[in-house]
């Protein structure tokens, strides 16, 4: 079997590592794979095509890697899911709310609301502001706080 393509195959493989991986150094060794395939297909020997790999598995570890593992962290946003999309949100009350219960819409969805301080209390029609949620019951204060 020709060198060339038993540095593809490595090449190949390296990346399929990376796919499970996900560090970004399988896909650095790839890339020197795909070094001594250049060299072995410019007839270099097989010396130096293990030179060529180390150089470019190098280089881009050091250099690419770096840069690359940089740019993925500080591009993906902190995601909010579940009920963190709520905390901030502003509701009707439709139940009067004081510590103990009562009921909030937002939207076209009613949930149990409750208020944070002992003695607080919300009239039907006020708004609200959603601090935190508990189980199923929003836990509620004023909305201009």
């Amino acid at each position: 079997m020709a060198a060339w393509l038993l540095w593809l195959i490595a090449a190949g493989l390296f990346a399929a590592g990376e796919v499970i991986s996900l560090d970004l150094v399988l896909l650095m060794f790839a890339g020197g794979a795909l070094g001594g395939m250049a060299v072995a297909l410019l007839g270099g020997a097989t010396a130096v095509q293990l030179i060529a790999f180390i150089a470019v598995s190098g280089v881009l570890l050091a250099l690419v890697r770096p840069i690359a593992t940089k740019h993925l962290t500080n591009r993906t946003p902190l995601q909010l899911d579940g009920v963190d999309t709520l905390i901030g949100r502003t509701a009707k009350v439709t139940q009067e709310i004081d510590s103990s219960g009562g009921r909030i819409r937002m939207g076209a969805d009613e949930w149990t609301a409750r208020s944070q301080h002992q003695g607080e209390r919300f009239s039907v029609g006020e708004t609200v502001r959603i601090l935190q949620v508990e189980g199923a019951t929003a836990v509620v204060g004023d909305a201009l706080e």
